[in-house]
C-alpha cells in the first residue's frame, strides 16, 4: 500500500478516531469514510478489497480484448468495512490509443465517484438529467442498468452514473472520446460473487488515475 488514509472527497489528510471523535475526520468535509492507500494491481490486492468491502467491486468481466486490471482502492475502515470501491482497468480505446476506466460503487454521500469525475460532490444527482432517457446501459450482475451522462466534468474524461444494487455506480473514462465504450453495453460482475475466477484477472501496471484523478 502507499501512504496514509485520506479524504475520499478531496484527498486531504484525515484524523483517526480518538478521544474527541469516534469517526474519521477531514478538516474540510467533517466525518468521512477514509480512503485507503491505493493497492497496486494483483490478484491478492483484489482479494483484500473483496473481503473487506460492504459494496460491490465492479469490473467488466470478461474484460474486453487487450484490457488489464490496473489497480483498486476503497473507502472505509476495519470497523465499518468498505463503503466505496474504485477499480481501474485500461486497454485499447475504441478510436485507438489507450483508454482508462474507473468503476466506482459507493453509498450515498461518500464522494469518491465525484472526486474521480472531477465535480463537486458528493453525489451525481444534480449533474444528471434523469427525466431524459439514459445515454448508456450496462449489464450489472445480469440486470440491465441505465447510466446517465454526467455534466460539468473536465474535458479530458467522460462520466456516466446510475444505480446498481441500491448504490451509486460511476463509470469514469479517459480520454473523453473513449466514452464510446459505454455504448457497447458492458457486462459488469461484482467480484464479491466471482469466487475463484478472481484468480484469472490479468494485471497490468498501476493506473496513475487512481492516485491523482
Amino acid at each position: 500500500m502507499r501512504g496514509e488514509p485520506s479524504c475520499p472527497k478531496c484527498g486531504g489528510r484525515v484524523r483517526a478516531p480518538g478521544l474527541f471523535s469516534d469517526s474519521w475526520q477531514c478538516d474540510v468535509h467533517g466525518t468521512v469514510h477514509p480512503l485507503q492507500p491505493v493497492i497496486p494491481p494483483s490478484v491478492e490486492a483484489l482479494s483484500v478489497v473483496v473481503h473487506r468491502t460492504q459494496v460491490p467491486v465492479w469490473m467488466p468481466w470478461p474484460l474486453p480484448v487487450g484490457w488489464l486490471f490496473t489497480g483498486v482502492t476503497y473507502a472505509g475502515d476495519d470497523r465499518s468495512g468498505g463503503r466505496a470501491t474504485a477499480v481501474a482497468c485500461s486497454g485499447p480505446g475504441p478510436l485507438g490509443g489507450v483508454a482508462e476506466l474507473i468503476l466506482v460503487a459507493e453509498e450515498l454521500g461518500v464522494g469518491l465517484g465525484a472526486r474521480y469525475a472531477g465535480i463537486d460532490g458528493p453525489d451525481p444527482g444534480p449533474y444528471m438529467s434523469v427525466e431524459k432517457p439514459a445515454q448508456a446501459k450496462v449489464l450489472a450482475v445480469g440486470r440491465p442498468t441505465p447510466l446517465w451522462h454526467v455534466s460539468g466534468v473536465p474535458d479530458d474524461r467522460a462520466v456516466f452514473a446510475g444505480e446498481a444494487r441500491g448504490l451509486w455506480l460511476w463509470a469514469v473514462i479517459w480520454p473523453e472520446q473513449a466514452g464510446l465504450l459505454m455504448y457497447d453495453e458492458l457486462v459488469l460482475t461484482d467480484l464479491r460473487d466471482a469466487g475463484a475466477e478472481v484468480e484469472l484477472v490479468p494485471c497490468g501496471a498501476l493506473s496513475p488515475r487512481l492516485l491523482k484523478p
